[in-house]
C-alpha cells in the first residue's frame, strides 16, 4: 500500500480542467498535514481553517467584529434557512448576503442537502430534486440542483456547494450506490447551473461508509470538475474510528492543488485529527450550540460552567486562552451569568469557544510550517489529559 506521501506525490500531476483557488504553501514530511490558503471574491483565507456557523446570517450571539478580532477569516452560511427566511431574493436586493450581514471577508453557503437529510421526514427526494415542507409553516417547497445553485448565486457566497444527498448511517451497499450515483447526477447539474464564474462551486464526496465507493465517487466528481472538494456524509452517527477512517480513504484520492473540506465536523480532537489526514477546512456547530449549552471548551479539556465548584472561582476560564472573555471575566461571574440564564452568558461563552477553535487552527498551521506536526499533535493529547 503506497504511503501518504507517495499518494500525493501521485495525485498532484492530475491534469485537473479548472484552475485552483488554492495555494500550497507547505506540509509536513511525516503525515498528510498541509498549509495553504484559498482565494475568494472577498479575499483569502488560510488553511487549515474553521469555518464558524452562520446558519441564519448570523454567528449565533455574536457580532462581525467579534468576529473579525478573534481573526475568523471565513463563515458559513445555510442556504435551505436562508431560502425560506427571509428570502434569497430578499437578500439579493440588499446587495447579497455580505451586505445583508455587515460581513465582508468570505463566506460559504452549504446547499441544504444535510438539512433535507435531517427533516427527511418532511422531504421527498427524486431525480429532480427535494420536495419538502417548511419546518416553520409546512408549505410545500422543491429544492433541486438548478435551484440549489440559484439561490446560493443570489446569496452571493464566494464558495457555494452542489445539492447532495446525505446517506443515513447504517445503510446498505446498495441504497449507498443509489443515493451516490444520484449525488453524481445532481453534481453535473449543478455544474452546468452555475452562471457566476467570481463564486466557487465544491462537489461534495459521498459513499457512505464504503471505501471503495466514496474513493470511486472522488473520481468521478474530478471527471466533472470542481473548484475545490469536499467529504460530506461523516459525523452522521457512526463512531470517531470509522469517520477517520473513511476519511483516510478519500483524501489521498483528491487533487492535491484543490482544497479539501470535511463537513459539518467537529470536536477539537476530530479538527486535530483530520488535519493530520490532510483536511484544509471544517465547519461545526459545536462551539456556537456548546457555549450556549454552558460547556466550554479550555487548553486541558472541556468543563460545564454550571458545575458548583466554579460558584466562587476567581480564576479566568482559561489561563492560557486571551480571548475576550477570559482577559475580564472570572469562572464564577460566568457561572452566575448561566445559572441566571442571563443573554450575555451566551455571548461571553461564545466568543471564548470560537476564540478557542480559531487559535487552535492558527497553533495547527504554526506546527505544519516548522514541520512538527505530530510533535504538536502528541502535545495536544497530554495537555487534554494532564501529562
Amino acid at each position: 500500500m503506497m504511503s501518504f506521501q507517495e499518494v500525493f506525490l501521485k495525485n498532484e500531476c492530475r491534469d485537473m480542467t479548472n484552475p485552483s483557488p488554492f495555494t500550497l504553501h507547505s506540509r509536513s514530511t511525516t503525515c498528510a498535514a498541509r498549509r495553504g490558503e484559498v482565494r475568494t471574491g472577498h479575499g483569502i483565507f488560510q488553511t487549515p481553517v474553521f469555518m464558524p456557523v452562520g446558519t441564519q446570517a448570523t454567528v449565533k450571539a455574536v457580532t462581525p467584529e467579534n468576529l473579525q478580532e478573534m481573526q475568523a477569516e471565513i463563515i458559513l452560511g445555510n442556504t435551505y434557512h436562508l431560502y425560506i427566511r427571509p428570502g434569497h431574493e430578499l437578500i439579493q436586493n440588499f446587495g447579497g448576503l455580505h451586505a445583508f450581514m455587515h460581513w465582508d471577508r468570505p463566506i460559504l453557503t452549504d446547499s441544504g442537502g444535510f438539512q433535507i437529510f435531517s427533516l427527511k421526514e418532511l422531504a421527498k427526494i427524486t431525480e429532480q430534486g427535494a420536495t419538502f415542507r417548511s419546518h416553520l409553516d409546512g408549505s410545500s417547497l422543491f429544492l433541486g440542483p438548478e435551484e440549489a445553485v440559484r439561490v446560493q448565486e443570489a446569496l452571493g457566497s464566494d464558495i457555494m456547494m452542489c445539492l447532495d444527498t446525505c446517506i443515513p448511517y447504517p445503510a446498505s451497499r446498495s441504497e449507498t450506490i443509489a443515493a451516490t450515483d444520484l449525488t453524481t447526477r445532481w453534481a453535473r447539474r449543478c455544474r452546468q447551473a452555475q452562471t457566476n464564474v467570481g463564486q466557487l462551486l465544491f462537489g461534495i464526496v459521498q459513499g457512505g461508509m464504503f471505501a471503495d465507493l466514496r474513493q470511486d465517487h472522488a473520481q468521478s466528481l474530478m471527471d466533472i470538475g470542481f473548484d475545490g472538494y469536499a467529504i460530506g456524509g461523516l459525523s452522521v452517527g457512526e463512531d470517531k474510528g470509522l469517520m477517520q477512517e473513511m476519511t483516510e480513504a478519500v483524501i489521498p484520492h483528491l487533487p492535491v492543488a484543490y482544497p479539501r473540506y470535511l463537513m459539518g465536523v467537529g470536536t477539537p480532537e476530530d479538527l486535530v485529527e483530520g488535519v493530520y489526514r490532510g483536511v484544509d477546512m471544517f465547519d461545526c456547530v459545536m462551539p456556537t450550540r456548546n457555549a450556549r449549552n454552558g460547556t466550554l471548551f479550555t487548553s486541558v479539556g472541556k468543563i460545564s460552567i454550571k458545575n458548583a465548584c466554579y460558584r466562587d472561582d476567581k480564576a479566568p476560564l482559561d489561563a492560557n486562552c486571551s480571548c475576550y472573555t477570559c482577559r475580564n471575566y472570572s469562572r464564577a461571574y460566568l457561572r452566575h451569568l448561566f445559572m441566571c440564564r442571563e443573554i450575555l452568558s451566551y455571548h461571553l461563552n461564545t466568543i471564548h469557544n470560537l476564540h478557542y477553535y480559531l487559535h487552535l487552527m492558527a497553533e495547527m498551521r504554526t506546527a505544519i510550517e516548522r514541520d512538527q506536526f505530530p510533535l504538536f499533535r502528541n502535545n495536544f493529547y497530554g495537555r487534554l489529559s494532564g501529562e
